[in-house]
Formats: C-alpha cells, sequence, structure tokens
C-alpha cells in the first residue's frame, strides 16, 4: 500500500466516530420560567417532573432542564426568559400569568407551555382554546372567571360577614380586572370589599394586621403562583 493511500484510509478511519457522535441525538433542554424561588415552586416542580417521568424522560438523563428563578421580582423575568431563548431551549415552562406572558413576548419559535388559572385568549397568549396557534399551549382552570362566585359563596359560608377583603398581587397582569369584576360582585350581594395588597411573602403580616383594622370577617384570595404556593401559609 502506498503511503499517500495509508495516510487517506487513516484519516477516513478517524473521522468514523467524530461523524456518527454527530449523528447522535442530542439531549432535549427544557427551560423553566419560575416566578418565585426554587424552595417556593418546590410542589409544582416535583410534580413536573414526575409528569416528566411517567412521558419517558428522566431529567440528568435523557433530558436536562434549565432553571431560571424571578424570585418574586416579576420585572426580572423578561431577561431571564431572554436568556433561556439564548440558550436555545427547546421549549419553555412557564407557569402563571406573568412568566407566560414573559415567554411569549421574548420568542415566536420556542413551544411555550403554560399553566394558569385565567383566561388564555382574554391574556393574549392564544388565539382561542381549541385552537391555540402559535408557539403557545397549556391549561387553564380559568379562575379568574369564578373569582365572583367565590365571593358569592364566600357570602352564603358566612353571611354575617359585611366586610370583605382579597388578596390581590398587584404585580400580576390581571391584578386590575380581578380587582374590578370582584367589586362588581360586592356591590350586587351589597358587600363592603376592600382591596390588599401583596408582592411577595413577606407583606402577609401587613395584610392581615389591615384586614384586622378593617374588621373584615372573612378573606377571598386572588389567583397568583405566590399565594397558590403559600396556601398553608395564608390558612394559618
Amino acid at each position: 500500500m502506498r503511503r499517500r493511500d495509508f495516510i487517506a484510509l487513516l484519516g477516513s478511519a478517524a473521522a468514523w466516530p467524530l461523524a456518527a457522535r454527530a449523528q447522535q441525538p442530542t439531549m432535549p433542554v427544557i427551560g423553566w420560567l419560575g416566578t418565585e424561588s426554587r424552595e417556593a415552586q418546590n410542589l409544582v416542580v416535583v410534580s413536573f417532573q414526575q409528569g416528566l417521568k411517567e412521558a419517558g424522560y428522566i431529567e440528568g438523563q435523557n433530558l436536562a432542564i434549565e432553571y431560571r428563578w424571578a424570585e418574586g421580582q416579576y420585572d426580572r423575568l423578561p431577561a431571564l426568559a431572554a436568556d433561556l431563548v439564548r440558550r436555545q431551549v427547546t421549549l419553555i415552562a412557564a407557569p402563571g400569568n406573568a412568566a407566560a406572558l414573559a415567554a411569549k413576548a421574548a420568542t415566536t419559535t420556542v413551544p411555550i407551555v403554560f399553566q394558569l388559572a385565567s383566561n388564555p385568549v382574554q391574556l393574549g397568549l392564544v388565539a382561542s382554546l381549541n385552537r391555540p396557534g402559535g408557539n403557545t399551549t397549556g391549561v387553564t382552570s380559568l379562575n379568574l372567571e369564578v373569582g365572583p362566585k367565590k365571593l358569592e359563596l364566600l357570602h352564603e359560608l358566612v353571611p354575617n360577614a359585611t366586610v370583605i377583603g382579597m388578596l390581590v398581587n398587584p404585580n400580576n397582569p390581571e391584578a386590575e380586572t380581578q380587582s374590578r369584576d370582584a367589586q362588581a360582585a360586592a356591590r350586587m350581594l351589597g358587600l363592603e370589599l376592600h382591596i390588599v395588597h401583596a408582592r411577595t411573602e413577606r407583606d402577609f403580616d401587613a395584610v392581615f394586621a389591615t384586614l384586622i383594622k378593617l374588621r373584615a370577617g372573612a378573606l377571598v384570595i386572588g389567583p397568583d403562583t405566590i399565594f397558590t404556593n403559600r396556601s398553608r401559609q395564608l390558612a394559618h
């Protein structure tokens, strides 16, 4: 065998494993856009990981997850979403209104999966519930639509309570709608409704101190991930 032919054959042999590795599928990467800290959303994350496992995906084995946490500072979400897009994640999981809106503003191509308590059509996330369109999809409990109904049920449970408080996160994109709809329902029921605000759990003590001063007989909690993840704390 001539020296030139030998070198050519050796070069081809060396290229084979490189080509084989290039053809192997890369591990999918999910971007998680969290509105709070990992500790606060741990239950949601664990449930998410369990769902992935049931579908055959295990983090660290055949799937990677890039976590980004806003730590309750919603103004950080746009930058965190943009960072996930730069990382070229396979899709973005965005639980909560603010996270879903930030993800949608950051990309029109990366698939976004949301979990909401309100109406994604009204938020502008999807075109319709049966045909979402675009790059966003997910689940919703339509909790915003039943907000006034919560007030009505509370009035039935505590009929003597004529002064009611409603807890709202002013950073929530639908805070104004929550407050407006609840006030309209309160007027129909003849109730005095006071909207109290909490952006983080550090505001809870001040909220309850205000409710005591107002002599509120009951409290309605508006839909927001901060409140959902701390339901036990609020109940105590």
